[in-house]
């Protein structure tokens, strides 16, 4: 990933363009091409994601009562193709694609969360649970179906393993189970990604989680360590 400025934004009618990368939509199929460099390893990284929906929602939903964020599941049940020019980095599999929209800094709202998105019989299943920094609490599961969303009561809240950077997780789980991490995606001293096996009614599933600690995110000292990660590039010229 890298943060450019506005001569590197183009916006289409069905498609984005950041840089050498774009997203666009090709009749109901969602197509990514990547074209990046790693940092701080220093390769590029090329490639195609095809994301290729089992419906496309247009489910919102608000993570706070004022609205400044909202949690936007597109295709939460999809069929993907990732094809990166990187050994082992091509596979199809189970996937989702999802975004969050927001007029506020994260760590002005929030001090903690949680999500987890898990594939079932049926479609899919997400849980969302957030500490506010006005002391509420979110907590929501939501069922989707095909084109249709339902919010559905949850197991309880299941504390698991903390992370290499001793990040605290926990996600929903039947009682008497013990969610685990079973892949690693990705580790920062204030966020985790990882593939987590739970039991939800009664269903065995493994999927994406993430736990985010904003109160460690804010910290002055942890903030510039996101320069490293994430180049800044203002000035972007296409390639002839």
């Amino acid at each position: 990933m890298t943060d450019r400025g506005q001569q590197a934004l183009t916006l289409e009618r069905d498609g984005i363009h950041i840089g050498p990368s774009s997203m666009r939509w090709e009749n109901d199929t969602l197509v990514v091409d990547i074209d990046e460099m790693s940092w701080p390893h220093l390769h590029r990284l090329k490639g195609r994601v095809t994301v290729h929906p089992e419906a496309v929602t247009s489910v919102e939903l608000p993570l706070t009562d004022a609205g400044s964020h909202v949690w936007r599941p597109f295709a939460p049940d999809a069929r993907i193709e990732v094809a990166l020019d990187r050994p082992g980095w091509s596979w199809s599999g189970h996937g989702y694609f999802d975004a969050n929209f927001g007029t506020r800094a994260l760590e002005q709202d929030f001090s903690f969360w949680t999500w987890g998105r898990y594939p079932t019989r049926r479609g899919a299943l997400t849980f969302y649970d957030a500490a506010r920094r006005d002391g509420t609490e979110l907590g929501v599961a939501v069922s989707f179906e095909k084109e249709r969303a339902q919010v559905v009561d949850a197991p309880p809240r299941t504390p698991f393993r903390r992370s290499l950077w001793a990040v605290r997780r926990e996600t929903r789980a039947d009682p008497g189970t013990k969610p685990r991490q079973v892949k690693a995606m990705l580790d920062a001293p204030f966020y985790c990604r990882s593939a987590v096996e739970t039991v939800v009614h009664g269903e065995h599933t493994v999927g994406v989680h993430e736990a985010l600690d904003l109160d460690r995110f804010a910290s002055p000292l942890l903030k510039p360590m996101l320069a490293v990660k994430v180049p800044r590039r203002p000035r972007w010229t296409p390639r002839r």
